[in-house]
Formats: structure tokens, C-alpha cells, sequence
């Protein structure tokens, strides 16, 4: 029997924002939060080695320094990079094998949670195709080394899901896994930096 209330759709963050899942606006998004919620998402399901869980928030710069070690690339890309997991400080990290169970319905709440971000940071609601396409490279790069480093696999079943990562060294990633205040430190002075390149880079043109 309906109670006649409906179901939340809206998480109430820190700042005090509510962000409405269904349709989240860019005016309630804040890299505060991001930043918090990130550095509390374990990546792998909380299976890695170590005495802290591997954030995503560190992921993320993990993927944001190889895609600048592999790429030529302007600070919106950069930022684009560092926040390619960044919905996931609201519907937290999923593992790719039930992402593929799940199907459509994950993937259309996590696009519009990216598009409020970017519009959010001023870059495009989507991130370009090609720009996508080289940040997933950067991320099965990461993928390789996280999974093989702190995940428990084998170099064989690396390979075989992710790649042989080429011209990427483990010593060139920061993969040790940090307390959760210090990788949201990091995750926001990270994004700091990049925003004074863009704010820079709009001066000098």
C-alpha cells in the first residue's frame, strides 16, 4: 500500500547542498564535496593491499598524471582527466563487472551527474570523444598498476583486461595508498593548480 510520500532523490552534502540525482544542477555541485567524497570511495571494492583503502580520489590524479605523461594536453583536458571518476563521490565507485549487469539506468544518472560538474567548472557537459577515448587510456594504464600492485592479480590476467601499459613506469605514479585526508588534500590542490593554468591561460589569450 503507497504511504503517498515519494522516494528521495537528492543527497544533502557537507557544504549543504542537496544534489538532486534525477537532476542535478550545476549550482549544487562543489569540489569540496567532491573532493571529501572521493577520498572516501574505495576503488575495488576496498580489496587492495595496504593500510588505507586506494580513493578514488587518487586514483584520479594517478590518471591525471599519466594522461599529462602521455599526452600533450591543455589544462581543460587536465581538468577533464581529474574528474573523470568525479560523479562517483555521489553514487560511489561501482566495479566494471556489475556496471555490466546494471546496464543503462547507471550509466544515464552518471552522465547527467557529469555534465552538471563540467558545466559546473566551465567545460563542455560532455567530455569530447577523442579526449575520452585518451583519458581511457590513461585509466587502463592506472587500471594495470593498481591491479597488479595493490589488487591481488596476476601480470598475465592484467594484460589480458587491461593492457600492457608502454612508456609508464610504476616508480612514475604516486600508487601507495593514502589516508583518506590527505588524498582529498591532494585531489583539491591538484585542481587548484590546474584552475590557476586555465585562469592563465584565458589572461594571456
Amino acid at each position: 500500500m503507497s504511504t503517498g510520500v515519494s522516494a528521495r532523490a537528492w543527497q544533502r552534502m557537507l557544504s549543504g547542498r542537496r544534489l538532486d540525482l534525477l537532476d542535478p544542477s550545476p549550482l549544487d555541485v562543489e569540489l569540496a564535496d567532491i573532493a571529501h567524497g572521493l577520498a572516501r570511495v574505495a576503488r575495488w571494492n576496498g580489496q587492495t593491499e595496504g593500510d588505507h583503502a586506494f580513493s578514488v580520489a587518487q586514483h584520479s590524479l594517478v590518471v591525471e598524471e599519466i594522461f599529462r605523461r602521455m599526452n600533450r594536453c591543455t589544462a581543460d583536458e587536465c581538468l577533464m582527466a581529474l574528474l573523470h571518476d568525479a560523479p562517483e563521490y555521489v553514487i560511489g565507485d561501482m566495479i566494471s563487472p556489475f556496471k555490466a549487469v546494471v546496464g543503462g539506468g547507471y550509466k544515464a544518472v552518471e552522465k547527467r551527474l557529469e555534465s552538471a560538474i563540467h558545466l559546473r567548472f566551465g567545460l563542455p557537459a560532455l567530455t569530447p570523444a577523442d579526449i575520452k577515448d585518451r583519458i581511457k587510456k590513461a585509466d587502463q594504464v592506472a587500471a594495470y598498476f593498481e591491479a597488479t600492485v595493490l589488487a591481488g592479480f596476476s601480470l598475465d590476467e592484467a594484460r589480458k583486461f587491461f593492457g600492457q601499459p608502454r612508456g609508464i613506469t610504476r616508480e612514475m605514479i604516486p600508487i601507495d595508498p593514502q589516508p583518506a585526508v590527505e588524498a582529498q588534500r591532494l585531489f583539491a590542490a591538484r585542481f587548484a593548480a590546474i584552475e590557476a593554468e586555465r585562469a592563465h591561460t584565458t589572461t594571456v589569450s
